[in-house]
């Protein structure tokens, strides 16, 4: 085996020792993936996990999309984690695209820009690929709740390595080189420190609205009155109308953070459809 010089020997020992080396192993090895899909999406999506039922996909007729039939191929599955439902694909958002906002924060700092002025740039990037090829142009939907699980997905691989606010509480960083070697931190339970911080209800699309256009819009009113409203009631009998909207008003931020959710007059909620007009 041809070893490399000395001197290269101490710069690949330099970078496997750096944040971004640790971000860019996570990345490989749950992010990396033909876009949209990731390692992680597929293994949720395949993976026989012992506990029963695990996923459910609706079927097709029963769908949002039934006068869309391209967009069921794109409906994931929904998943319970941690007390939250929603869809793998916030997963592929998560390690994806998240990863994705890391690097353009990064580099934004190393600009000279403001640690909120480069989160502030990476949302954009985020906001402009969910109106064209994440979102919108192809599917016909803007998910708010995609732009939140990129959002976290960047705080996530910022809190690797280094601590991270989160509302008034400041998680511990996960890993910490010692002795020049990335060890994961004494105690730490990484079934509560690794990704449960960031899950929560801002990535559930009945809570947390996405926009539709136009004609997707109405088809999907109708069909969730039609398939989804009488359940809704049945489950949370004691649900009112001003609750769901509050809960949706408090995801319009996370933690007082700005994640780039875009407001509409034209959202379909579960509030203005199963109980309004």
């Amino acid at each position: 085996v041809k070893c490399s010089s000395a001197g290269e020997e101490r710069t690949r020992l330099e970078y496997l020792r750096s944040e971004n080396a640790i971000a860019r192993g996570i990345y490989n090895q749950l992010g990396s993936g033909i876009i949209p899909f990731t390692k992680s999406g597929s293994w949720m999506e395949s993976h026989q996990f012992i506990a029963q039922p695990a996923r459910y996909k609706t079927g097709y007729r029963k769908s949002i999309f039934l006068v869309f039939p391209s967009n069921y191929l794109t409906i994931s599955s929904t998943v319970n984690i941690y007390g939250t439902q929603f869809g793998t694909d916030k997963i592929a958002h998560f390690f994806q695209q998240g990863y994705t906002y890391y690097k353009i924060y990064n580099r934004a700092l190393a600009k000279g820009f403001t640690p909120e002025k480069a989160a502030r740039k990476a949302v954009r990037w985020g906001q402009k690929t969910e109106r064209t090829f994440y979102g919108t142009l192809v599917s016909g939907v803007y998910s708010n709740a995609d732009l939140f699980s990129n959002f976290v997905g960047m705080k996530f691989y910022q809190g690797l390595t280094r601590p991270v606010k989160i509302g008034s509480e400041t998680k511990p960083a996960v890993l910490f080189l010692k002795d020049g070697i990335w060890t994961f931190g004494e105690n730490a339970d990484l079934r509560i420190s690794f990704i449960k911080p960031f899950i929560s209800d801002h990535l559930n699309e009945a809570l947390n609205p996405s926009m539709f256009i136009k004609g997707l819009r109405s088809s999907v009113r109708r069909i969730v009155r039609k398939q989804s409203c009488q359940q809704w009631h049945k489950q949370y009998p004691d649900l009112s109308q001003a609750d769901l909207n509050q809960t949706s008003e408090g995801l319009k931020l996370w933690y007082g953070e700005d994640y780039g959710f875009t407001d509409s007059e034209n959202f379909v909620t579960i509030a203005n459809t199963c109980f309004g007009n």
